[in-house]
């Protein structure tokens, strides 16, 4: 099981995938929008801020989201690692119910050329 320092390290790297991403990638990675990535198996939320290309953590809350994000994203922590390291492939993830992501119908469309 990936510990909190093993996802939220994953968090970075994803925003740092981002921050070099070019193209659809870029423009989608450019949206100024709340997010939250809640742990299940941690029982945690990592909660920030997904702007200027990058997602920035502003806190970790034990439990659920105390607030509803624009972008929410739900997984186990291996999930996420797996994801960020390439092992496991978005779209299947999330055809499985293994990952899922809340979003505004608009953002959805923006998110899916990250993903």
């Amino acid at each position: 099981m990936a510990t909190i320092e093993e996802c939220r390290a994953a968090l970075e790297k994803l925003s740092d995938n981002m921050q070099t991403a070019e193209g659809d990638v870029r423009t989608a990675a450019a949206l100024d929008r709340s997010v939250s990535c809640r742990i299940t198996d941690l029982d945690i939320t990592f909660v920030g801020r997904m702007t200027g290309g990058r997602i920035v953590v502003h806190d970790t809350f034990q439990g659920p989201p105390r607030e509803k994000a624009q972008i929410r994203l739900t997984m186990k922590g291996d999930d996420l690692v797996a994801m960020v390291n390439g092992e496991l492939n978005f779209a299947k993830a999330w055809g499985s119910g293994r990952v899922r992501l809340e979003a505004g119908l608009r953002d959805l469309f923006q998110l899916r050329k990250l993903l």
